[in-house]
């Protein structure tokens, strides 16, 4: 210890990231694992900077204004952040600071060469890392420069990218400080980074070294390419080594240059393998001190190494927790990728969703994963998984196949080993008996009228003992044998006609016009619903005048204020009352439901009103009703032209009449689960206003940061109160899960498998996914990632990362459809045939590929997406 406003780093530990910063905490915890050399310094402490900042009040005024601009307003940050940076940089350090920071630059050597690199207090943490966000400098010399610098790192907080990047991440500007590490310079012979997981696939076994001569400046900055090494199981399986033509290196009166490399030098590795392997084991050494992946700087001094930062890898996607044998290898598969939700889902979202699968389920990042490896190493329900996976999503199949092909990862168990319930389930009823979903929906609307009715009365204990049965209930419903036969019929008609007739007739893709305008489909009605309110508000000019205005979700009661409002709101009640369930990411019970969030539906009824005319639902149902009648007697005729025809047309006969009657009832259950959550969503906040008046949360919406179990503790033990940490961490780990994409594959070791079409049969340049909707259609691009940012133009093709039922109000008004995520039988797929739009799914990178208002074409039918302009 030194005094306030200096730390000597033996003294610091990672506790004390307010003190000394994100970097200066990790150096200090650093220097205290055994075995681990990091260059002798200290810390000017953050008590430093915030004297600094005292000393300008100006400062506060200009931050407040920092902190109201738009984080896309990259001029306003620009010139404001660059004024912020000149008033720090132009503050006096006040003679005692200043001589406490020459006082223990002394005791390092008064004219030693040093770094001074910058150590904000939001750096380097295990939910974000602010690599390169701010200011480091290299081999400074001399009290006057070391004092300089310290002022350059504390203007370094204000950098355009530090400040925009805090923007976006939602960190607010004051509650960041600035702490300075300065280091003893070290003057490396080789120098780079160590990831102790791969930062690609995110394998925790295989270890990453990029390695370059001198400094590590020249390889951060990208001036020259490392050397690349991988490293598995203590030996080098992998390297690529880069012809080194520059390195940098330290001048001897200060700062660093440029230096050509020697021809004979060029060509050799920067390290040994033995050198690479010794410094993976350096690096594991300091990973399992610290509980997570790191990304390490390193420096070779004289045949030793020394650590320079260690940061945690904050880009890779966590390995959900087995259950059984945690040494065993496990493939865990994305539920968010089938479902049409891979945003996280928030502690109380996951956790009930968890206790109404059908299935257990492994919660990552706020993702849920389902275990495979059991099914996948028996070879008769590997089979079985590989088809229905391999239907639905192809990229899926196409990893567990390469998860698979390592013989090494699953070992492969006897037909008879356990796996649970077979893939298919019960066969599907041989007949197309239109009253089986008749009755199934009644049954539905049955157990949620119970639900409604019971729930009212129930609060504290009894409401989390009722819950817990009514997910018995729910789960029951599920697993009907008929509910789950109903569904297969449906979908496996749908395969045996795409088959068949692409056999038979050459015909691919047949199924999709068969299916147009299906009976029984809630969510394709739901988007012909929201045409038919658009017809009652369309003669209205001032209530469409009126809509164009509305932010308060309270604008339903201004509405009956307005002539012919009361009209308009009686119907856009009615549509809430029979779909104000729904949402997007509906499968998280935390989202803001339509009924709870009216606003999101404004901007999608004012393209409706715009785009079409009266009766546009009516007419488009029927269009599509016609034309899947003239296609199934075109195909029956055609079939009966070959040989066996009247058999191949009595049978394919029969599947259209399955596919019509089944294929609607697909999007049922989803109905009903959401129906069941929106009711259990009710209680819960009802209890949560409760728990908010006793004391227990702050706010209502803090159980969303608990999981059912949690909550449920809280009730049951009679809780005074809830951490507010808790819940904060909580937030913040949410807000940190958001920047993570899931994988569709993901072993125990932390790969994230990625799976390839490989197709070779679409033209160059073109983006490949999945046909799940034929035909073919050029349109303008509206890239949508939020529903309420909808503005739609007739033949526009909507672009987005997925699409769950709540989506459906928008394909009506839409020519195409392409998403990032998706299956033959995910719910967009089913909608876009249902309504006839060319849509094409699993396109990897499709919102970022695709720019809004290019010119696209969609192949529904071969399963590509062209830029035309």
């Amino acid at each position: 210890m030194i005094g306030q406003y200096v730390l000597g780093l033996h003294d610091v530990d990672e506790t004390q990231v307010a003190v000394v910063g994100g970097k200066g905490a990790h150096l200090g915890e650093l220097s205290r694992v055994d075995g681990i050399r990091v260059p002798n310094g200290f810390c000017v402490t953050t008590d430093a900077f915030r004297r600094i900042m005292a000393e300008a009040p100006s400062l506060g005024e200009r931050l407040d204004q920092l902190s109201r601009l738009d984080p896309d307003d990259r001029e306003g940050i620009r010139t404001l952040s660059a004024q912020v940076r000149r008033t720090v940089e132009g503050i006096a350090i006040p003679g005692d600071l200043a001589a406490a920071i020459t006082g223990a630059l002394g005791r390092l050597g008064e004219q030693a060469a040093c770094a001074v690199r910058s150590s904000a207090t939001a750096e380097d943490l295990p939910t974000a890392s602010f690599a390169g966000q701010q200011d480091s400098y290299l081999n400074v010399v001399g009290p006057a420069a070391v004092l300089q610098h310290v002022s350059r790192c504390w203007a370094s907080l204000f950098t355009e990218r530090a400040v925009t990047y805090r923007r976006r991440n939602g960190i607010d500007h004051r509650a960041v400080h600035m702490a300075v590490v300065v280091q003893q310079m070290v003057f490396p012979d080789a120098s780079g980074i160590l990831f102790t997981a791969d930062p690609v696939t995110g394998n925790r076994k295989v270890a990453t070294v990029d390695a370059g001569l001198g400094l590590g400046e020249a390889l951060v900055s990208g001036l020259v390419n490392p050397d690349v090494f991988k490293v598995q199981d203590g030996a080098v399986v992998a390297k690529a080594i880069a012809a080194k033509q520059r390195a940098a290196r330290a001048l001897p009166a200060g700062g660093t240059q440029e230096v050509a490399i020697d021809p004979l030098r060029q060509e050799r590795p920067a390290l040994t393998d033995a050198q690479v392997v010794w410094l993976v084991q350096l690096g594991r050494r300091i990973e399992a001190h610290f509980g997570r992946p790191q990304d390490i700087e390193w420096c070779l001094v004289d045949d030793g190494f020394q650590i320079v930062q260690s940061r945690p890898i904050t880009t890779l996607f966590p390995i959900p927790v087995p259950q059984g044998d945690a040494q065993e290898n496990h493939v865990y598969v994305s539920v968010g990728h089938q479902q049409m939700m891979t945003d996280p889902m928030k502690p109380l979202g996951f956790s009930m969703w968890q206790l109404t699968a059908m299935v257990p389920m492994h919660e990552a990042a706020g993702r849920l994963f389902v275990d495979v490896t059991r099914r996948l190493a028996s070879p008769a329900s590997r089979a079985a998984l590989l088809d229905v996976m391999g239907r639905g999503d192809p990229l899926i199949r196409d990893a567990l196949e390469t998860v698979l092909d390592r013989d090494d990862f699953i070992p492969t168990l006897p037909d008879a080993g356990p796996g649970g319930p077979p893939v298919g389930g019960p066969s599907a009823p041989t007949e197309a008996d239109p009253a089986i979903v008749t009755e199934l929906i009644e049954r539905s609307r049955a157990s949620i009228a119970a639900l409604e009715r019971d729930i009212r009365t129930k609060s504290g204990p009894a409401l989390f003992d009722f819950l817990l049965e009514a997910f018995e209930e729910h789960k029951r419903s599920l697993s009907d044998p008929l509910n789950f036969q109903a569904i297969m019929a449906g979908m496996e008609a749908t395969w045996w006609l795409n088959d068949q007739l692409q056999e038979w007739l050459g015909e691919k893709n047949a199924a999709d016009t068969l299916t147009l305008s299906a009976p029984d489909n809630i969510t394709s009605e739901m988007g012909l619903a929201l045409l038919d309110v658009a017809d009652v508000i369309r003669p209205r000019p001032e209530v469409v005048a009126f809509l164009q205005g509305v932010e308060d979700e309270t604008f339903l009661d201004e509405l009956a204020k307005l002539a012919g409002g009361a009209e308009a709101r009686e119907a856009i009640e009615s549509y809430l009352d029979r779909y104000g369930m729904r949402c997007v990411g509906e499968i998280d019970i935390t989202r803001p439901r339509w009924r709870e969030r009216p606003t999101t539906l404004v901007p999608v009824i004012l393209d409706n009103v715009r785009n079409f005319e009266p009766g546009a639902a009516e007419r488009r149902f029927e269009l599509g009703r016609q034309k899947a009648r003239q296609k199934e007697q075109d195909v029956l005729s055609r079939l009966r032209a070959l040989p066996d025809g009247e058999q191949k047309a009595d049978e394919t006969k029969r599947m259209i009449d399955r596919v019509r009657n089944f294929i609607g009832y697909r999007e049922y259950p989803k109905y009903g689960i959401v129906s069941r959550y929106f009711l259990y969503k009710q209680a819960l906040l009802e209890e949560a206003k409760r728990l908010v008046q006793a004391g227990v949360f702050s706010e209502k919406e803090d159980i969303f940061y608990l999981t059912f179990q949690e909550l449920h503790d809280v009730v049951r033990s009679n809780q005074d109160q809830v951490d507010d940490r808790l819940i904060k961490e909580r937030k913040e780990a949410f807000r940190s899960f958001q920047a993570l994409t899931p994988p569709r594959v993901l072993t125990s070791d932390g790969e994230a498998v990625t799976g390839a079409y490989r197709r070779d049969d679409v033209p160059a340049g073109a983006l490949i996914g999945l046909p799940v909707s034929a035909g073919t259609v050029e349109g303008r691009a509206r890239v949508i990632l939020d529903m309420a940012d909808a503005d739609l133009e007739a033949g526009d093709i909507l672009v987005t990362t997925y699409t769950d039922p709540s989506w459906s109000p928008l394909f009506v008004g839409v020519a195409g459809l392409v998403t990032e995520v998706g299956g033959l039988m995910t719910h967009g797929a089913v909608i876009a045939r249902e309504y006839g739009l060319p849509a094409v799914v699993g396109v990897e990178q499709a919102t970022r590929l695709i720019r809004d208002g290019q010119r696209i074409r969609v192949h529904g039918t071969d399963g590509y997406v062209e830029i035309v302009a």
